[in-house]
């Protein structure tokens, strides 16, 4: 599970007792993190780090380059020995204290800003313990205000975060103001959220210097009042999603920023670094952009050693995108120059960079046709060398930096207490779950509001590995669902072949495949032991397979006396291949070979009957039923089957 855990470190585990070290070990294991003990118990048998200095002292050496440290000790013993270095909740790693039985696990601090919270979840699903979250937003399953933008890659903006969260969580009416940037995060809102979704801030002045000059006149309460339309103005707080300044109101205010800003540049050989800064500030400042929401620098690839320009990226940390002149050439811009042209071979640089790299997009049903919000302008200066030409695009899909992943998940045949811990854990990470609808439904206990779901027809797998693969490539960690193992009749082997059909290069994004009980074994438990001898799978559904490959393989398991369980063994429109794998079994095994028909196994409708293979047709069977066929040896006792693995011939 190392991709789960890896946006939490560094992790720490710290305790000073020995009783409880097997378990801390186990959970440093699965996490890779570093587990900390006083050097009083060192033992070479240890897999751990010992400090020689106190606790207190320690953890000032560690308190810096931590994003969570999980202790096992008292709380009242955690809360005084970080009380001294707790000084920033941007900065403080998140605080997560384990009861020293191991019955109750709380995050004291970073529940939001480090993901304490779901690392609280994910350990007590590891520990089968139980999770107590205290911050407000969690507890009324709402987006916690001052970190869900991190999902998407935004930036935060400024406010007053403190204030805003307080009326978010008190109920109290909260304006959203979302003009740019998914809005998938309010899709799973509870009935009674405080949120009043606005359309977006009006733009009351011109393009320009006369915008920016009205925006620096927000102090007056006309203006400030006039972003509001009627029905808006009872809101106590205001978030703000955009790409433009957060604006100023007579209400407490927080800004996100999704990353839909290209920034295009183009200019003269070494000019200086300075001015090309100055520039692009110039253009934000004339049309109120934010800084935050740039997603990347842009230019032609002549300028890729453009000191000023390499510089800038760096200074703000943006990626930079370059473009042969044939790439920015098919580009169309308002403004071509001939004597751009000229000196390197394509009419545009700056607008035309701007556009292509905002044309970017790893989900393939999104279009991007971006649009240039501030043509190209041209700067110079006195007493600084060279021009720049800037331009600005935005771009309909933010850019997301994050690395995402890839969760394949095995759900099991249906009641949760089935799924393995390993899969639970996957499920509390994942920021988007895929999957058929059914199956969905039938883990949605497990699933948090702040999840995002998308669910689609049972025919549509292929469409649903493209979608996880690009919002993986994306950003997000998705979770893609299978019933049973995702491995077996899955879309693990879908996902991994489309992605094998892409170049995929095994690491980017990177995959997680997660076990879970298949039908065949759920079926095999309820009956008793009939797979103790060798077994096969065989699915009925032509769909993907020719019907005569698997008349072969009947044939195959029948002669092989193989224990064979029968997938997908009648549709609506599939009547007749059951009726045909019956004929090619009673071929080659008596009519008295026991067989089982299993219905919804472990759900709510579970129906089993143990029949014979010359009465299994007389049963209702449909495409949640999974048929077992013993072998020649398999007998019946009572309501079990057994196959014999021939043990007591050896006695």
């Amino acid at each position: 599970m190392k991709y789960i855990f890896a946006d939490y470190h560094p992790l720490h585990f710290i305790t000073t007792s020995p009783e409880k070290i097997e378990q801390l070990e186990y959970l440093k294991k699965i996490t890779q993190g570093f587990l900390w003990l006083p050097k009083k118990i060192h033992n070479d048998n240890l897999s751990a780090n010992f400090y020689d200095s106190s606790l207190r002292e320690h953890l000032v050496n560690i308190w810096s380059n931590s994003k969570c440290i999980v202790f096992c000790l008292t709380l009242g013993a955690v809360t005084r020995l970080i009380a001294p270095l707790l000084t920033n909740k941007k900065t403080d790693p998140a605080i997560i204290v384990i009861d020293p039985a191991f019955e109750y696990i709380i995050c004291l601090t970073g529940e939001h800003q480090h993901q304490g919270d779901k690392l609280t979840e994910i350990l007590a699903e590891l520990l089968s313990a139980k999770a107590i979250i205290t911050s407000a937003s969690s507890n009324l399953n709402l987006p916690a205000i001052d970190s869900f933008g991190y999902t998407f890659g935004w930036k935060k903006g400024e406010g007053d975060w403190t204030k805003v969260g307080a009326n978010i969580t008190q109920n109290k009416p909260t304006l959203i103001k979302q003009e740019s940037g998914l809005n998938w995060w309010c899709q799973n809102l509870p009935i009674n959220h405080p949120f009043i979704f606005g359309e977006g801030i009006k733009d009351n002045s011109k393009k320009g210097e006369k915008r920016e000059e009205d925006f620096l006149k927000q102090s007056d309460d006309d203006f400030a009042k006039s972003i509001f339309t009627e029905a808006e103005k009872q809101v106590q707080a205001m978030v703000y999603i955009g790409v433009n300044k957060t604006p100023r109101v007579d209400i407490p205010i927080v800004s996100w920023h999704p990353r839909g800003l290209w920034v295009g540049i183009g200019c003269e050989r070494d000019t200086s670094p300075i001015l090309i800064e100055n520039a692009v500030n110039s253009v934000l400042a004339q049309y109120n952009l934010e800084r935050n929401a740039i997603a990347s620098l842009a230019t032609i690839d002549l300028k890729a050693d453009e000191v000023g320009i390499l510089e800038l990226a760096q200074k703000w940390q943006l990626p930079l995108k370059t473009f042969t002149s044939e790439e920015l050439d098919l580009i169309d811009v308002p403004n071509p120059s001939s004597i751009v042209e000229h000196e390197v071979g394509t009419k545009s640089v700056a607008e035309a960079s701007a556009l292509k790299a905002g044309s970017w997009s790893n989900l393939p049903e999104n279009n991007l046709f971006p649009t240039l919000i501030a043509p190209k302008q041209i700067f110079k200066q006195e007493g600084l060398k060279g021009a720049v030409t800037v331009a600005i695009a935005l771009s309909n899909l933010e850019y997301n930096p994050r690395q995402g992943k890839l969760y394949l998940i095995g759900t099991g045949p249906g009641a949760i207490e089935y799924l393995t811990t390993a899969a639970k854990t996957a499920l509390r990470d994942a920021e988007i779950i895929i999957g058929y609808g059914l199956y969905i439904d039938l883990i949605k206990p497990l699933l948090h509001p702040s999840q995002i779901i998308e669910t689609s027809n049972i025919t549509q797998e292929k469409q649903r590995a493209e979608r996880a693969i690009s919002l993986a490539r994306w950003g997000l960690k998705v979770a893609v669902i299978s019933s049973g193992d995702c491995g077996i009749y899955g879309m693990a082997g879908l996902v991994l072949e489309i992605l094998a059909n892409q170049n995929w290069d095994g690491k980017q994004p990177p995959i997680q495949v997660f076990s879970g009980i298949t039908a065949m074994q759920s079926v095999a438990a309820k009956i008793g032991s009939p797979l103790m001898h060798d077994f096969c799978a065989i699915s009925l559904s032509d769909l993907l397979t020719p019907w005569d490959v698997i008349e072969k393989r009947l044939h195959a398991a029948a002669t092989g006396d193989f224990i064979t369980a029968i997938y997908n063994p009648r549709s609506q429109t599939r009547q007749q291949q059951i009726i045909t794998a019956q004929n090619i079994f009673l071929q080659y095994r008596s009519g008295n070979t026991p067989v089982a028909i299993a219905r919804s196994v472990t759900r709510e409708d579970e129906s089993i009957i143990l029949t014979t293979l010359e009465e299994m047709l007389n049963h209702p069977i449909d495409m949640v039923t999974t048929v077992l066929i013993g072998n020649s040896s398999t007998k019946r006792y009572h309501d079990l089957l057994i196959t014999p693995r021939g043990y007591l011939g050896q006695c």
